[in-house]
């Protein structure tokens, strides 16, 4: 094989896996793919500085990675907003017609599975990220390009970013399954969760092997602004792309209506899990015009189909310990399928639910699952009750460690950071970006520090050697001195990130930043009342804290000696004018929500999250909606970012 027949197999063997993926109408046989498939990897063997990126043998996992990086998009992705009846459709078309009454709207399934963004440049796909929290994901090229419905190389030479859904089929689910059971792995729960698990593996071969594909449904970045969305969409299949089913161009309630029916009626038998139709403003320039709310775009909405309602019997009810502690009434039901997936348990929330529906062992239940909601019990069939059925009563003591639990009027705790149940996820909270920040160490990590027992509770990290982890698979020195460093950082950290990290019920970031400026290191001594003296904390908070620190004496006294944690100044900058004023903070802005908040508090800002009368700033960014009228009609005092950052420099 030459240079020229090269080039020539690659697109021939692109072609048939296209038909093959994608249109799903194959035109070679295994035999011919594999044949010409090994001939050109001969070629790429012997020339290995000449291997086109357009390959198919680059799709083949690459080697395992130690943990994913984090990677901004160029344009946020957004969640929708759901609406799931008639008249709530009939509401937001009012909404449209109102300010645009030409509108016209794109409809199209919209399919459970996990949300991937793909950047492609010069052609060429440079980067896959996963959603994350809409401003950066985690970056999954290596398995995406595994994925042989996502091209490696598009007929569009200026960079785009094109959006979709990683799928599994639900006959590919099962299969997938029944394999992991003759393996004696752990089950997924549903096809979307066997998606994102997959796309998600540090080594890249082991998606290699998952039967994902990928649905494109929208693009982010894009170099010149198309109209159409409708004919955006259309064109992704010259890209080469699956082309998106049901795709129906709409101009009025009536069709929409009549789409989503369609849509509906092959709910049941469609090979991909459908959970809804979404339903987008066809015209870019009107998309522009409405702009985004803090949490969604006002151009598009997604009508979700109703939850798919069935019955099973309550064979148990278990006490299961979150990571908070927190106890949960679990049903064990005889398994019923529901939507693809085997629905052998589901949450009772707390024991307030149970007793407002009066669900018993032994009762016929109704149970509803509507997409990637978590089975749910809505009631009990209290006609079919026999008297075999009997009353769930709640524990007074851990089901796993025993220890006495925090009971309040909905929520039942355990308070021990040593509980066997919740030791895990408490050090990967204890780890966390808002607590002590230990870079390195996130929850695969900790699993396997702790499943190697080299860590049993927060305490642990402190006492980790070098050879220690270099005796694990994978860790090489610099990795190792890494991690310890980071750990070492911890040392003379700010107080109110210790009192977060300890994950105390009701105590968050702002609690904790409140009770470290105002008690010190006495934080961990004061009683109910001298909590409650504090603006903005109630009884639950005070309970909360007063019973973490009983219950966990010793370990606090060990941790402050440890940490040795800073004692904030509580006298803020006399000149601030923010020193006790209300702060609400609406729109994009150009990094992070937490950023701000840290920036002003440290002024002596409240930060709040609704405008009101009382509110006397409003940090407003790109997209601003309808904090920003309240504010303007309310006479209240707004400022941009860059008011913010010219403000700070007077001070300095």
């Amino acid at each position: 094989m030459d240079s020229k027949n090269y080039h020539q197999a690659i697109d021939t063997l692109n072609t048939m896996a296209h038909h093959y993926y994608v249109l799903d109408s194959p035109i070679a046989s295994d035999v011919e793919y594999d044949t010409l498939y090994h001939k050109l990897k001969a070629y790429e063997d012997a020339n290995p500085d000449s291997i086109s990126p357009n390959s198919p043998t680059q799709r083949v996992g690459d080697v395992p990675l130690s943990e994913f990086s984090k990677n901004t998009h160029l344009k946020r992705m957004w969640s929708l907003d759901d609406i799931f009846a008639d008249d709530e459709l009939e509401e937001w078309l009012h909404r449209i017609h109102k300010s645009n009454p030409h509108a016209t709207f794109t409809c199209s399934p919209k399919f459970d599975g996990a949300s991937l963004n793909l950047l492609y440049e010069n052609g060429l796909l440079q980067s896959a990220t996963t959603r994350g929290n809409g401003i950066e994901g985690e970056l999954v090229t290596q398995n995406a390009k595994t994925i042989f419905s996502i091209p490696l190389q598009i007929p569009y030479k200026e960079q785009i970013e094109i959006r979709g859904e990683v799928l599994i089929a639900k006959d590919d689910f099962e299969s997938l399954n029944a394999q992991r059971l003759a393996e004696n792995l752990p089950l997924f729960a549903n096809p979307r969760n066997a998606a994102a698990g997959s796309l998600r593996q540090l080594d890249s071969k082991i998606t290699a092997k998952r039967p994902l594909r990928f649905m494109p449904w929208g693009v982010g970045a894009i170099h010149t602004q198309p109209r159409s969305f409708y004919d955006t969409l259309k064109s992704l299949e010259s890209f080469g792309f699956t082309p998106m089913p049901f795709l129906a161009h709409c101009t009025d309630k009536a069709g929409i209506i009549h789409a989503y029916q369609t849509l509906l009626n092959l709910r049941e038998s469609y090979p991909l899990i459908l959970d809804g139709m979404v339903i987008m403003i066809d015209e870019f320039e009107i998309q522009e015009q409405l702009g985004w709310t803090i949490k969604s775009p006002r151009f598009a909405c997604a009508y979700k189909f109703p939850a798919v309602e069935k019955t099973s019997i309550v064979k148990d009810i278990v006490f299961q310990v979150g990571r908070t502690g927190v106890i949960t009434p679990v049903a064990e039901l005889e398994p019923v399928e529901i939507e693809g997936a085997m629905i052998a348990r589901a949450t009772l929330h707390n024991f307030s639910e149970i007793a407002k529906k009066d669900i018993r062992i032994g009762d016929r239940v109704v149970i509803i699952r509507s997409g990637d909601v978590i089975p749910k019990i809505i009631s009990s069939i209290h006609s079919l009750r026999d008297g075999s059925q009997t009353k769930v009563t709640p524990p007074t003591l851990c089901p796993e460690c025993g220890e006495e639990l925090l009971i309040e009027e909905i929520l039942i705790k355990c308070q021990n950071l040593n509980c066997p149940a919740r030791v895990k996820e408490s050090i990967v909270h204890f780890a966390s970006k808002k607590a002590l920040n230990i870079d390195g160490l996130g929850e695969k990590i900790v699993y396997e520090l702790f499943d190697k027992g080299l860590i049993c509770g927060i305490l642990d990290l402190y006492t980790l050697k070098e050879e220690d982890l270099l005796a694990l698979p994978g860790w090489k020195q610099k990795r190792a001195q890494n991690l310890l460093q980071s750990i070492h950082n911890t040392y003379g950290i700010d107080l109110w990130r210790l009192v977060n990290a300890f994950g105390i019920e009701h105590i968050g970031e702002g609690a904790s930043k409140k009770l470290a400026k105002h008690f010190g290191l006495g934080v961990f001594g004061v009683d109910e009342t001298e909590i409650l003296q504090i603006d903005g904390f109630g009884e639950e908070m005070a309970k909360s804290l007063c019973e973490f620190n009983h219950a966990n004496a010793e370990l606090i006294a060990t941790m402050l000696q440890i940490i040795k944690p800073k004692v904030p100044d509580v006298n803020f900058t006399k000149d601030s004018m923010f020193v006790n004023k209300s702060v609400v903070i609406t729109g994009t802005l150009s990094a992070p929500r937490e950023h701000f908040v840290e920036i002003l508090e440290s002024l002596g800002a409240r930060i709040s999250s609704s405008v009101s009368s009382k509110t006397d700033f409003l940090l407003c960014g790109e997209n601003a909606g309808s904090k920003l009228t309240k504010a303007q009609n309310l006479g209240i005092k707004i400022l941009s970012e860059k008011d913010l950052r010219a403000y700070m420099d007077s001070l300095q």
